[in-house]
């Protein structure tokens, strides 16, 4: 089965370059082009493609604001964020908004393709100038970290220490013999319980203290 891809950047030679590359790879198929944000959407609703690869700063409609409306009309679509930008004025923002993922333009093209098909099983990967920049961000927003860590239970703490491995529900339900529902369920009390917004946010305050570690 294919992965259907769609390309959002405002400079030409980066599609180009992204199009060829991706055009390699037997499991990815380039379903369209935008050239800013607003075109993402639009593109979104008409091609429905499973990922998309959002650049941050475009006109009409930067990339934030892009993915935001998206993930507020097209939950399912998993986003990439692929840009030149890895301070945690664009990083953070990003993430709230709804990506699944925080990729640099110099990342190593078979890594993107990786990220790619990562997005699409439910795992999140980003450029570890990008882990370290929400690893500050979350250890400067002055929670007390062990009291949070301490309302999770002993199974919400193993589907934590999942997720920061990057595992997806379905993943995660067989790893633990309990069913995806059960699993929906845990990761909505731990969100609750460390006070952020998605998975992805759990992930990286998970690697802070160290749960991705077996």
């Amino acid at each position: 089965m294919e992965i259907k891809v769609l390309l959002v950047d405002d400079h030409l030679m980066v599609l180009q370059g992204l199009r060829f590359f991706l055009s390699t790879q037997k499991d990815i198929l380039v379903v369209g082009e935008a050239s800013n944000g607003r075109g993402a959407v639009e593109k979104t609703t008409e091609l429905k493609p499973d990922v998309v690869l959002m650049d941050l700063d475009m006109p009409v409609l930067n990339g934030v604001e892009a993915t935001s409306e998206i993930k507020s009309t097209h939950p399912d679509v998993k986003i990439i964020i692929l840009t030149s930008f890895s301070d945690q004025d664009h990083v953070v923002p990003a993430i709230r908004a709804g990506a699944s993922g925080y990729q640099l333009k110099d990342i190593d093209p078979d890594q993107l393709a990786d990220t790619i098909r990562g997005a699409y099983h439910g795992t999140t990967q980003m450029h570890p100038q990008v882990a370290n920049q929400l690893m500050s961000h979350i250890a400067s927003v002055g929670k007390d970290d062990d009291n949070l860590i301490d309302k999770l239970t002993n199974r919400e703490e193993e589907v934590l220490r999942l997720i920061a491995r990057g595992r997806s529900n379905k993943e995660i339900a067989t790893n633990l013999f309990i069913t995806e529902k059960t699993v929906k369920t845990h990761v909505s009390n731990i969100l609750s319980k460390l006070q952020v917004s998605d998975r992805t946010q759990a992930a990286i305050y998970a690697m802070k203290h160290g749960y991705d570690k077996l």
